[in-house]
């Protein structure tokens, strides 16, 4: 019985913590002497406008620069920059804001006090990440060998109605070779299938010139760096994109539920330049995944607009919405710190790793100096907005 009693005891307090979740509310008790509603909407819509403008120019300008070589200076910097603003928007923005919202005075002591959720679910989402990359990877390159095979099985029908014994066996020996087989192939599976991906005929050709003309010892080999390159930096731009949009969504309702014009003219300013250092590196992420027009438009247009509909859900509700209730926090304070540990893990295992561990940057002091310098730059402008927002 005492086993019972002890473990009756503990779940005592967590079902009084779940109920007061739903059911207490928490105010400042502080009147806010700037409140003026007719002001704080005229600053909302200006702020929509301005946060829609700005997401939209920082991630369009990486794609536009898609002109430059990806190994270049210049993109190799603008990356590096990138990868800075993800690191911080992770730690300073993300994780800080999941800390103070999981330790405000207005939550129950039991079980928010008692142990640190913050890093706990940051660490989570850091280890789920890690899954769902490994998954969505296996994916798509399992789908991508399977449509080599079909190409290649399709372009050996075509050498059995050959008439000319020559030009057979000439054909056979590319085959028995392996790369100029492989790199027709892609060619043409890319042609006949442009739409079935996201990467397109341009992410085959991609992938078809970073996997040389090594084989396997068969009809079609397939380059596994060069495909593993590829289909990496097409998950990576996903689940980078999924990690921003969550706290996007956050920031805007934060914005829209304000009543003080004194609080909504500094936000304005921080988050448009929050949302272009952000679409910045979006942008970059998606720019090296080759997608196609249609799939980066897609993927930049959703990015744009995810902050606007959040202050303009905001505004819709402020009449009703508490910040300081306890379901408001809590929502707060998961959102945030889940989005921390996605971000933090993109940024240091996808993008920083991934470039500054290459042979590339190893063998090249002066590509070292300027990715190390944009990094330090991204990182610490990213970090000096926290100031305001």
């Amino acid at each position: 019985m005492s086993l019972l009693q002890d473990f009756w005891q503990f779940l005592r307090p967590l079902s009084s913590g779940l109920t007061e979740l739903f059911t207490t509310s928490c105010d400042s008790g502080e009147s806010d002497p700037c409140r003026d509603d007719a002001a704080a909407l005229t600053l909302k819509f200006a702020a929509m406008a301005s946060i829609l403008i700005s997401g939209a120019a920082g991630v369009s300008i990486p794609l536009i620069g898609t002109l430059l070589p990806l190994n270049g200076g210049l993109m190799r910097g603008a990356k590096a920059f990138a990868a800075g603003v993800i690191l911080a928007t992770g730690f300073v923005h993300m994780l800080s804001g999941g800390s103070q919202a999981l330790s405000d005075p207005c939550l129950p002591e039991f079980p928010w006090k008692m142990f640190p959720f913050p890093e706990f679910f940051a660490m989570v989402a850091a280890l789920l990440t890690l899954l769902a990359d490994f998954m969505i990877t296996g994916y798509y390159e399992r789908k991508q060998e399977k449509m080599m095979n079909q190409s290649a099985e399709s372009l050996g029908t075509h050498v059995s109605v050959i008439s000319d014994p020559s030009l057979e066996s000439g054909f056979l020996r590319d085959q028995e070779d392996g790369g100029a087989l492989h790199i027709v192939g892609m060619r043409a599976h890319a042609e006949h299938h442009r739409h079935s991906l996201s990467m397109g005929a341009e992410g085959f050709e991609a992938l078809a010139k970073r996997s040389g003309v090594s084989g396997h010892g068969h009809g079609h080999g397939h380059g596994d760096v060069g495909l593993d390159s590829g289909v990496r930096h097409v998950v990576v731009s996903q689940i980078l994109e999924m990690g921003i949009v969550s706290h996007s969504i956050i920031i805007g309702i934060s914005l829209g539920v304000s009543h003080s014009p004194c609080t909504i003219r500094p936000l304005l300013l921080a988050l448009s330049f929050h949302q272009f250092f952000e679409g910045f590196a979006l942008g970059g992420c998606v720019a090296e995944a080759r997608l196609t027009p249609r799939g980066s438009a897609m993927m930049a247009f959703f990015f744009a607009i995810t902050t606007p509909i959040g202050v303009a859900v905001g505004t819709a509700i402020a009449s009703s919405y508490n910040s300081y209730s306890v379901a408001a926090l809590v929502a707060e304070g998961v959102l945030d710190s889940l989005s921390a540990g996605i971000l933090v893990y993109m940024a240091l295992v996808d993008l920083i790793a991934a470039d500054f561990l290459s042979k590339k940057m190893s063998v090249d002091f002066r590509v070292q100096v300027v990715s190390y310098c944009f990094l330090f730059l991204g990182a610490g402008m990213m970090s000096a907005l926290a100031i305001w927002a």
